[in-house]
């Protein structure tokens, strides 16, 4: 009897079809676990820029009107980097009350959550149609 030396086509196919399998199955979680983070990057920039609008606010009185050429700390996210996930902007800002949203660009706006916002109050909501999953701005 001749001994083996080395594997059959058929257990290479077998191992070839095995990491097709795992690989299939582990590259969409690992692609949702991307845009949660990402998402998480956006929130806690959301939260800076607010809380900059809150400092102006103790200090001046009012809120900055964009429009005033007002220096905006940022305006994409993440802050630094060659890759933009979202855009920061100032909806309804006046003497009293502010809204900021994060609006996702590509392929961040495939994330199930959508866009952003928050507002003067601590109010944080996910824009998205058809209604945002309860937990995207979970802690």
């Amino acid at each position: 009897m001749i001994k083996q030396k080395g594997m059959t086509l058929i257990e290479l196919m077998i191992v070839v079809a095995i990491i097709g399998i795992i690989s299939a199955i582990a590259y969409p979680s690992y692609q949702q676990y991307v845009q949660q983070s990402r998402r998480t990057v956006a929130q806690g920039n959301l939260l800076e820029l607010a809380q900059w609008m809150e400092r102006q606010y103790t200090a001046n009185g009012e809120y900055p009107n964009p429009a005033a050429s007002v220096t905006l700390p940022i305006l994409v996210s993440p802050k630094a980097g060659g890759r933009v996930d979202y855009n920061l902007t100032l909806l309804n800002v006046t003497q009293n009350t502010f809204t900021l949203e994060a609006v996702a660009v590509s392929p961040q706006d495939e994330d199930e959550c959508g866009d952003l916002r928050v507002n003067h109050i601590g109010t944080t909501t996910a824009i998205v149609s058809g209604g945002a999953p309860t937990d995207c701005w979970r802690y």
